[in-house]
């Protein structure tokens, strides 16, 4: 067995029993955020009201992703049935979809802790503070159900209603007196339906809805309800948010695999370090090519000049200066007349006087018969690198 093999067991073996140690003294927390998911078995998930509710309403229970404005547009002529909605930020489209079906007769039952200022413009009533949020204890002011009530002891809502119209109908309060207003669930007449509003969606949680006090008071919330279908609008957060979870989201979901998933990334990290110098291999040093061009240019120059034919260099230097001006500056080259030195000029924003020295000894150099000395060469050249730097 190699001493390097043995560094890793025993790093691994170390790692391995101090995780162990962490995940037995570790103590559970509690997650109390109000996430009214349907799949959550956290305090304030829906996962047992989804459990219970077909009980609860007779098994005529419809749940829907959808919104309220698509499902019913899809459904233009539905018949009257029952609407629940549990904690849900309304958009005015689909609140007009839920007002005009319940105006048709079907009856829409609400739980939020409050509500869009256009629904409450609409139904005629305003919410406020009715309790400090520490306790709030409800109660239903029907004396059927003068028996029934709950003891939100935890995280309750503040609000309730406090400015309500004649036609709206007190359904449940808050016991305490330290309020002139108290209620907290109130019925609604709209068209030929109701609307029944409750300002505390915590009462269908996993929490409250597990302790057998609590369970009659829920009843008597749906028990105003017809005996008929009701369609649940799920929240389509929560639910996109179970049902699309990723894999890596289930294993950092449990302890177990996720400290096995953290254990797996240090050993792969303490890997590499210790064989990353090793393993890694020589970068061979490739020296670049030299650029021989200045050189050649440099011998072909001295050539020429040793051989006194400024004519032909002078010709070669206009052949490569025209060749230039046709790629790069799109002009025509066969007439090296008025009309070109114009448009040279336009391009190159160069003297004119310049531009016309130049086509006098461009056209000097194109003649077989004219005479060339080395001052023609020295001036050409630097006229046309003027006109045309390289």
């Amino acid at each position: 067995m190699s001493k390097t093999f043995k560094i890793y067991g025993i790093l691994f073996l170390v790692i391995a029993l101090l995780l162990g140690i962490l995940e037995m003294n570790k103590k559970e927390i509690v997650d109390w955020r109000k996430n009214f998911d349907i799949n959550s078995k956290s305090p304030f998930g829906l996962y047992v009201f989804n459990k219970e509710v077909n009980a609860l309403l007779k098994n005529k229970v419809i749940k829907s992703t959808f919104s309220p404005y698509s499902y019913y547009a899809k459904k233009p002529k539905n018949s009257a049935e029952n609407i629940l909605l549990v904690n849900q930020d309304l958009e005015k489209t689909s609140a007009d979809k839920l007002l005009e079906q319940v105006r048709n007769g079907s009856d829409a039952i609400l739980f939020n802790e409050s509500f869009p200022k256009y629904l409450e413009k609409e139904l005629q009533f305003l919410t406020t503070n009715v309790n400090d949020g520490d306790r709030n204890i409800l109660k239903l002011t029907d004396l059927k159900f003068k028996n029934d009530s709950l003891d939100v002891d935890k995280f309750p809502s503040v609000n309730g209603f406090y400015y309500l119209s004649k036609q709206h109908e007190i359904l449940g309060k808050s016991d305490f007196d330290t309020y002139e207003v108290n209620a907290n669930f109130i019925k609604i007449k709209y068209g030929k339906g109701h609307i029944y509003l409750h300002t505390e969606p915590l009462v269908l949680t996993n929490y409250y809805i597990l302790k057998p006090q609590n369970k009659k008071y829920v009843e008597d919330l749906f028990s105003y309800l017809p005996d008929r279908k009701t369609v649940w609008f799920v929240d389509t957060k929560s639910e996109d948010k179970s049902t699309k979870s990723s894999p890596l989201s289930f294993i950092l979901a449990n302890p177990p695999l996720r400290y096995a998933w953290y254990l797996l990334w240090i050993g792969l990290i303490l890997f590499v370090i210790f064989n990353v110098k090793r393993k890694q291999r020589i970068v061979p040093l490739i020296e670049p090519l030299e650029n021989k061009s200045v050189e050649f240019i440099k011998s072909i120059g001295n050539l020429y000049l040793q051989e006194g034919d400024f004519h032909d260099m002078m010709a070669k230097k206009c052949q490569y200066f025209l060749h230039r001006v046709r790629i790069e500056l799109m002009i025509d080259t066969k007439e090296l007349d008025e009309n070109f030195a114009q448009k040279l000029q336009l391009k190159t924003g160069k003297n004119l006087d310049k531009i016309n020295e130049a086509i006098v000894l461009i056209k000097k150099s194109q003649d077989p018969y004219s005479s060339v000395m080395k001052e023609d060469l020295y001036s050409l050249n630097k006229i046309l690198d003027e006109i045309l730097p390289q």
